[in-house]
């Protein structure tokens, strides 16, 4: 999560103000996210109501752009590898897996207070976290996809450091094909090789995150796009996105099927991401000393890592008052990025936080 606190990681000590804000609504649209979701998943993972389904697609389909962006981060910040590879896993390893520890052990209390598991249970969760994060807390899936990045960057270095740029393009065209597989399994369930004894089909290796982490240097090495191709990118990446999210709302039934344009590596959400990445970019911020800005994006990782559980608070405090989902989304989303922001805050007070907290 090296691209949620830049001060810490960077190997040059000025920091980037469009990168700030970028982290910053990363993490923002990450919250506003889970906040959508307690209004289209029900049980089972069914689609718990195809009207509020329907509008959930237009008003959190942007949301998609959250983690990809962390991905072109690390990709911009961290690419290439300029340390030797046992010093570059240690330093920013050690500072992802500290406080994602701290946090999958907290959650674990928590639900004992919050649901009512028991001590046997919380400590079951506790010792199970070495297998797959110790407890139920879906978004934690994100650290070890980073972790394992972080671990291809010594391999993805010393190629980049030589390639030319229609090399890195050849690479990132491949990539993109592999964006419309999501949509080509609607056609054909099995292509390029893909058949239950082979995991690893013609495209493997080209699909994924390392797209964006590439993606990331590419747009640091050669620039960005334009203001206006940017934000054109942008919209036609997401009139897809929520189109097909909205199309399907009434015909299938299971979350799994309704999400699949919201696919993190689906070509309208690469769309969206490198668009809403060039245009926060391609921006002259005039007021780019903004402390506020810049102390925000320092504590993201351990709002990411915390926010369910002020998330959680804020959804049984409003569940009382009937709200549109119009109007309630944006309020567990803001009410959730400021309380996190607040007792990250608090915390980061403590002795050695960034080791632990985030």
């Amino acid at each position: 999560m090296e691209e949620m606190n830049q001060s810490k990681v960077s190997d040059s000590p000025k920091r980037v103000f469009s990168l700030d804000i970028l982290r910053v609504l990363a993490c923002f649209l990450v919250m506003f996210q889970h906040s959508s979701e307690f209004f289209y998943i029900g049980k089972n993972g069914m689609v718990a109501n195809s009207n509020d389904a329907f509008d959930i697609g237009i008003l959190s389909s942007f949301d998609r752009v959250c983690v990809p962006l962390f991905v072109m981060l690390s990709g911009y910040l961290l690419l290439p590898m300029k340390v030797h590879t046992s010093a570059f896993l240690k330093k920013h390893i050690i500072r992802v897996a500290g406080p994602f520890l701290f946090w999958c052990m907290g959650y674990a209390v928590y639900y004992v207070f919050y649901r009512g598991d028991s001590i046997g249970l919380m400590f079951g969760h506790i010792l199970s976290i070495p297998i797959n994060f110790g407890t139920d807390i879906g978004h934690l899936w994100y650290i070890y996809m980073v972790l394992g990045l972080y671990l291809l960057i010594p391999v993805l270095s010393p190629w980049l450091q030589k390639c030319s740029q229609k090399e890195l393009q050849g690479y990132l065209g491949i990539w993109l094909f592999t964006t419309f597989i999501p949509y080509l399994h609607q056609i054909f369930p099995q292509l390029l090789g893909e058949c239950y004894w082979n995991p690893t089909p013609m495209m493997y290796y080209f699909t994924g995150f390392a797209g964006y982490l590439i993606l990331g240097y590419y747009f640091k090495r050669y620039g960005a796009f334009s203001t206006v191709k940017s934000f054109i990118i942008t919209l036609i990446g997401y009139i897809l996105t929520a189109g097909i999210f909205c199309l399907r709302a009434d015909k299938v039934v299971n979350v799994a099927d309704l999400e699949l344009s919201w696919s993190f590596c689906s070509i309208n959400v690469v769309m969206m991401t490198a668009g809403a990445f060039s245009f926060i970019r391609s921006i002259t911020w005039k007021w780019n000393t903004s402390h506020l800005i810049v102390d925000l994006s320092k504590k993201t990782y351990g709002m990411f890592l915390a926010h369910i559980m002020v998330l959680n608070f804020y959804h049984d405090l409003f569940a009382g008052l009937s709200l549109s989902l119009w109007i309630e989304i944006p309020m567990l989303a803001l009410c959730t990025f400021v309380t996190i922001y607040l007792i990250i805050s608090l915390m980061s007070f403590l002795p050695k936080s960034h080791y632990w907290v985030g």
